[in-house]
């Protein structure tokens, strides 16, 4: 392919290739994509390399190489860096660009790379994922977006081919809302869960009984029904990470903050997470909190 890809499969840059982005640049090389990639992990380059893709040196080579960039990458901090600085994206990118950022981070980080972008005339997109690094492989991941509705157009066929459901949801931030909404209700929920587990066992229950019940009742919802198995086997392996919950945490208490809406919940959920990860639970998987409301309440194991 050239550096235009092909009229029905326009060249891609992606930077960022962690644990989500690799199985996603996989997804889109399999469906036929050009895609120039970057990370600061050379390793991760070659490896896409080796799988099709084109690897680029730098950011701003990633940037110069297509209409359509995309990132997904940990947090404020590293998107600042990727987006903004001489080096950086929007510094970097092809007039009439789309900038796509699909990384989970607050809705203040995202207006600064908005107002960056618009003073260049790229279009931006805020398109944060939910879902696993299971579901990225299999491109089921569902894709909240918003900015300007052409530019969404534009990238549709990029999410198609990464994700099983796409929702656009408005012109500006929407999307970095809805992301951290949901992430409070995922946080929360496994708090929840590890309370009502605990109080169960405490009352003499069968933990693998307590779980399939629970699993068949009002309250199952689909992450709950999802986590059952590695629950009952307390399989704590990292689909998501408690770290990373605590991040998340922290985003929805600050934008609850910043919006003038009263997080208390919110900002329980968050002090349980940051006393948890500065134990042994930091790099387990983020359901694994019941252990610490388990030794709270004198249950060992």
């Amino acid at each position: 392919m050239t550096e235009a890809g092909t009229q029905n499969h326009p060249t891609i840059g992606w930077i960022g290739l962690g644990k989500m982005g690799l199985p996603i640049v996989g997804n889109l090389l399999k469906a036929g994509f050009d895609v120039v990639v970057y990370d600061v992990d050379s390793r991760r380059t070659e490896e896409l390399a080796q799988r099709g893709a084109r690897a680029s040196k730098d950011i701003a080579g990633v940037a110069a190489s297509a209409h359509l960039i995309l990132s997904i990458i940990p947090d404020d901090v590293a998107l600042q860096k990727v987006a903004l600085g001489p080096q950086g994206v929007i510094a970097n990118a092809r007039d009439g660009a789309v900038y796509i950022d699909m990384s989970t981070v607050s809705p203040a980080i995202s207006e600064t790379v908005r107002d960056a972008a618009r003073a260049r005339a790229v279009d931006f997109i805020a398109a944060p994922v939910s879902g696993s690094t299971v579901l990225a492989e299999k491109a089921q991941l569902t894709v909240f977006a918003s900015g300007p509705k052409p530019a969404f157009e534009r990238t549709l066929p990029v999410f198609e081919a990464l994700s099983a459901r796409q929702y656009y949801v408005g012109a500006d931030q929407q999307a970095r809302y809805l992301k951290l909404a949901i992430n409070h209700l995922v946080g929360s929920t496994a708090v929840l869960l590890a309370e009502a587990l605990t109080l169960g066992k405490k009352g003499g229950l069968d933990w693998a009984e307590m779980l399939t019940v629970i699993g068949d009742s009002a309250a199952a919802s689909p992450l709950i029904k999802y986590k059952l198995e590695p629950l009952k086997q307390r399989d704590f392996s990292p689909a998501f990470s408690s770290t990373q919950m605590l991040k998340d945490m922290t985003l929805v208490v600050d934008a609850g903050d910043a919006a003038g809406v009263p997080m208390a919940a919110a900002s329980l959920v968050r002090e349980q997470f940051a006393q948890y990860v500065n134990g042994d639970g930091a790099e387990l998987d983020f359901f694994s909190i019941v252990r610490a409301v388990e030794s709270a309440a004198g249950i060992e194991g």
